[in-house]
């Protein structure tokens, strides 16, 4: 057995390439080798900033032969008597073989001649060097470049290459590539240290980098990053904040990770939070140290109490530079900090009503005005919401104002500089002028959720702001014509979609979106007549758009698709669906129950019972009651009679939108299966299909009662 290496060595790979391409790498590889029939023990790729890395582990000498029996002519037309014949000999010499090497298979349809062909499996060299350089052309990432003489393309230079077999070289040919950097055995270490080593074989590989400052196992990396920077912290007293994000760039960022403790000038702290940690993290890459004892406050004007003054920093330098490294990064942090003060007293030496007023300078978006006029369309949607809503007075108030200020930072110089902070910086300005901080919270909330699964606005005035500004943003869109397609949603109209629906959902506002969408579109196309011409085509687009969305956000809430779509699909009225999304979720949330509790299939035997013959009425879907339609004379069982008694008795219950409402229906229904059972079975039970038109309608307009009764609940065909 065999360990073969491949080192792709590089200049400073970009970190997302860093993370990708080790997964490619060896998907690549494993997909080849069984391709080839190449056996292996295990595949590590791994990447550090300057190289990817692959060392397959346990691999044959050479390839398994390749086996095949194929089938000739019938063997009484093969061999006569044990004599081969001209088709047994013909059929032999096209692999090299004499009839009497064929054997005899025995099929369905006879016994036939085989030949069995066997193909020598090639040697590991021979199938590395062809495959080399397919793995290396495979991988795939953003802005690939190229360089020296070849025309060959890779995300970095490559600068060189390790390939080797044990101990030998293994070469192979890199078409278009630059011809000065050939596979070899020669390494480097660490930049820092220029050194060139020679690997004498794969299994000192892994050391001999160690020993010159590069740690290849990315997984080893990043877990001495996190240990090196919790034990700093809690020396410190202090939580490191450092999100997963941050610990896997640092890990693509550094061969060797060097922890530094630096610091800034107390006074900075006089400085929000959000602002401190965001140059801190996001711009300069370190590590900014909670305080383990004070609460964080996300309106708090300044990080007093709330941040140390030390910061960490991951360093890929060498530990004799220690004192230079930490002298340049606390230069570094210096300035940013002055800037951010700098542009936040520029920012506070006018009013924010001044500063409202620039946003009729800024375009949102071409055909639909200003950031300006975008802020009168969430102010409307805000006043409907108010309205729909009843509003007391003051929060009518809180999100009249709020509404209105809720951009006043996208013109600051703060935001030009940290595009991160929208929303955070308006909402301290806010509170630094006076305003409330009920005004001040749903400013900054009104960007949540900012992901899939992330918070929600804590606030309801906040969560009022977001759902107005994320409606406006969709209608704004969608009257432009244009619709997320595919992966394209540049707008990230289906997380805003997501965002509205969940926000609906766990505060259970009932705000009927149906009516909003249909008010705004019409409001949109007076306002813009020349963008939005076709109103009635926009607002079905957006239905459907919305339906989707309550799909994927019922799912994501751990709701199964069938369920989600037997309360929220094609075949519910869009106006019930939208008109209150908590009715959609608690209906949903029942059936989940119970399948859970076993239950459903039993209720959904009993409604499909009924149904089933039900299509055969003509009554139509929404009648729920019996009075004035059911004609009791025309009874003929006492079947009949239970039956309309126990539809009877459901009719109050529909009217109940209720979570418990709606579970003592299910379990109404559900108690109705005997009813039913001797209706159509038994000693009292009817032809429903009678020949008398009259009795007929009479029992199918019973049957189709019990149908509309249930759709109530849900449209039970599509639960499966």
């Amino acid at each position: 057995m065999h360990n073969f290496l491949l080192e792709i060595g590089t200049e400073e790979l970009p970190p997302h390439f860093a993370i990708e391409a080790a997964p490619q790498l060896e998907k690549l590889v494993k997909l080849d080798l069984d391709h080839n029939r190449l056996n292996f023990n295990e595949i590590f790729c791994s990447s550090t900033p300057r190289r990817i890395v692959l060392i397959i582990h346990g691999l044959s000498a050479k390839a398994e032969d390749d086996i095949q029996d194929i089938k000739g002519p019938p063997y009484d037309k093969a061999f006569i008597d044990g004599v081969p014949t001209q088709a047994a000999n013909g059929f032999a010499r096209r692999f090299n073989l004499s009839a009497d090497q064929l054997d005899r298979i025995d099929t369905p349809k006879g016994p036939f001649a085989i030949a069995r062909v066997v193909k020598k499996g090639n040697s590991a060299r021979d199938i590395l060097e062809l495959s080399i350089p397919l793995w290396i052309k495979g991988l795939q990432g953003k802005r690939f470049m190229k360089w020296g003489q070849g025309d060959f393309r890779f995300s970095r230079p490559i600068r060189w290459i390790v390939s080797l077999l044990d101990e030998n070289i293994i070469s192979f040919n890199l078409t278009g590539f630059d011809d000065n950097v050939l596979p070899g055995n020669i390494t480097r270490g660490s930049r820092l240290n220029q050194n060139l080593l020679k690997v004498s074989s794969v299994s000192d590989y892994e050391s001999l980098l160690k020993d010159s400052g590069v740690i290849i196992n990315r997984e080893s990396r990043k877990l001495e990053i996190k240990k090196q920077v919790n034990q700093a912290a809690q020396s410190l007293d202090s939580q490191p904040d450092m999100p997963n994000s941050l610990l896997e760039e640092l890990t693509d960022l550094v061969e060797k990770p060097l922890l530094i403790e630096c610091s800034f000038d107390p006074s900075f702290l006089t400085l929000p939070l959000e602002l401190l940690t965001t140059v801190m993290r996001v711009h300069q890459r370190y590590i900014p140290l909670l305080s383990t004892t004070n609460s964080y406050d996300q309106l708090s004007l300044d990080s007093i109490g709330l941040l140390n003054s030390k910061f960490l920093c991951i360093s890929n330098g060498l530990k004799d530079a220690i004192d230079v490294i930490r002298e340049g990064n606390e230069r570094v942090i210096k300035a940013r900090f002055s800037d951010a003060k700098y542009f936040i007293d520029l920012d506070t030496s006018i009013s924010t009503s001044t500063r409202i007023l620039e946003l009729k300078e800024v375009t949102f978006t071409e055909g639909l005005g200003s950031l300006y006029d975008r802020v009168m369309r969430i102010s409307w949607i805000s006043n409907k919401l108010a309205d729909y809503l009843d509003l007391q007075e003051q929060q009518r108030l809180d999100l009249e104002k709020s509404s209105y200020f809720c951009k006043n930072d996208l013109v600051s110089n703060i935001v030009s500089e940290f595009p991160e902070l929208q929303g955070v910086m308006g909402a301290k300005y806010l509170l630094i002028e006076g305003q409330t901080n009920t005004v001040a919270l749903a400013v900054l909330e009104q960007y949540m959720p900012t992901y899939s699964g992330a918070d929600l606005p804590s606030s309801f005035i906040g969560s009022l702001l977001s759902i107005s500004d994320k409606v406006e943003l969709i209608i704004s869109i969608f009257s432009k014509g244009q619709r997320p397609s595919g992966s394209s949603d540049p707008y990230a109209l289906r997380r805003a979609a997501n965002g509205i629906i969940r926000i609906i959902i766990k505060n259970q506002i009932n705000i009927d979106l149906y009516n909003l969408i249909k008010e705004s579109v019409s409001y949109w196309s007076d306002q813009f007549p020349e963008v939005l011409s076709n109103n009635q085509q926009t607002l079905s687009d957006l239905y459907d758009f919305f339906r989707t969305r309550l799909l994927s956000t019922l799912e994501e809430l751990d709701i199964d698709p069938d369920l989600g779509s037997a309360v929220a699909g094609e075949t519910i009225n869009i106006n019930r669906i939208l008109s209150d999304l908590t009715d959609i979720f608690n209906r949903a949330n029942i059936l989940s129950d119970l399948r859970k509790k076993g239950t459903l299939k039993e209720l959904q035997e009993v409604v499909a019972r009924a149904t089933r013959l039900a299509e055969n009425s003509t009554l139509d879907s929404e009648t729920i009651s019996s009075k004035n339609l059911i004609d009791m004379n025309l009874f003929e069982k006492q079947s009949e009679f239970d039956l309309l008694e126990f539809i009877n008795e459901i009719e109050p219950m529909t009217k109940d939108s209720s979570s418990s409402g709606y579970q003592k229906l299910a379990q109404k229904l559900l108690s109705g299966f005997d009813v039913l059972k001797n209706f159509f079975d038994g000693e009292f039970s009817v032809m429903v299909m009678a020949e008398d038109q009259l009795v007929r309608n009479n029992r199918l307009n019973l049957l189709a009662l019990i149908r509309n009764q249930s759709s109530v609940i849900a449209d039970f065909s599509r639960i499966s």
